[in-house]
């Protein structure tokens, strides 16, 4: 059985102004079954939260840590925890 987390992930680097947050939308709609947010914040990093089975989320992990994303990632700083839900779809903010 495929538990369901709420991942957390902020991400560093040149993240803000190159697509990253339409990309990480794009390959969590590709990936399916995930649900949350890609945020630009104040200090240049980009944050993204997404909830669904722990494997696709794993997926979305791997591809933020290694995938070929705009920009250029220089580190990610990740959290795992329980679902909130409140989400209906993966979107951008």
């Amino acid at each position: 059985m495929n538990e369901r987390v709420r991942l957390t992930v902020w991400v560093r680097g040149r993240v803000q102004g190159v697509g990253f947050r339409w990309y990480t939308r794009a390959n969590a709609l590709r990936i399916g079954d995930l649900v949350g947010f890609a945020s630009n914040l104040a200090d240049g990093r980009v944050q993204v939260v997404a909830e669904g089975p722990r494997a696709e989320c794993e997926q979305l992990l791997e591809w933020l840590r290694d995938g070929d994303t705009p920009g250029k990632v220089e580190g990610i700083t990740e959290i795992w925890d329980t679902p909130r839900g409140g989400y209906d779809a993966f979107e951008i903010r």
